[in-house]
């Protein structure tokens, strides 16, 4: 089966994208993809967005106090060098793979 494919900005009413159910308090629970919107064509080429079905969608489940102190430890770990071990007090560079001054250690000496 195809799933319908709708230009952009004029999808039928009862359809909504991630981001759209996010907004509403809502997530697509499981269900399949509904349809499909085509953004126009641009520089590389056609974009889409998958639609899903709002009155299929189930609400945000609830963060707990167990799902936010794995969410705090998951942050830290992004912003621990693992060098020095310091808190860099941002997100590591995924480029770098440490803090600024260790992966820069030259440029201290200035």
């Amino acid at each position: 089966m195809t799933l319908p494919v709708y230009p952009w900005r004029l999808a039928p009413d009862g359809l909504a994208t991630r981001r759209q159910l996010r907004a509403m308090g809502l997530r697509p629970g499981g269900q399949d993809v509904a349809a499909v919107l085509r953004r126009p064509r641009r520089r590389r080429g056609a974009l889409v967005a998958y639609l899903y079905r709002i009155d299929r969608a189930k609400p945000v489940r609830p963060m707990t106090p167990a799902r936010w102190a794995a969410l705090e430890r998951a942050n830290t770990a992004r912003r621990t060098c693992p060098v020095c071990g310091r808190d860099a007090g941002y997100t590591l560079p995924p480029s770098l793979g440490t803090c600024v001054p260790c992966a820069y250690p030259h440029d201290r000496a200035a």
